[in-house]
């Protein structure tokens, strides 16, 4: 039985929040390009930029998940949780993340990826 190595556990996470990330980083585009801001352009190229550096990490981490037979299924969802089944070989580990959790993540990778592009 294969257990799921320590070092791929970030790279399971990746493919939950990143998906995440890309959904409000469009959703947020959008908003910018309808919305009444008097200059749009600074705020669409930072998403746009934003959304390159998600884009480019979400690959890696396909890359990484598929040579390792690796992949991420969203499994039951309530009100508070949402499951995961992160699957490695014949192994399946099944995880349930706070809803809370998931979109407060969500928001600290955001902030991660505004600021390296700011830097």
């Amino acid at each position: 039985m294969l257990l799921i190595p320590a070092e791929a556990l970030p790279h399971f996470e990746n493919m939950i929040y990143l998906p995440m990330l890309l959904i409000i980083l469009e959703k947020d585009r959008d908003s910018f390009e309808k919305g009444p801001f008097k200059l749009k352009g600074p705020y669409v190229k930072l998403v746009d930029e934003a959304t390159r550096a998600a884009r480019a990490e979400l690959r890696e981490t396909t890359i990484y998940l598929r040579r390792h037979n690796m992949k991420v299924i969203r499994n039951k969802t309530d009100a508070t949780f949402t499951e995961y089944v992160f699957v490695h070989g014949d192994y399946k580990d099944h995880r349930r993340y706070l809803n809370v959790r998931l979109r407060n993540r969500t928001e600290e990778l955001l902030n991660i990826y505004f600021a390296v592009i700011e830097s």
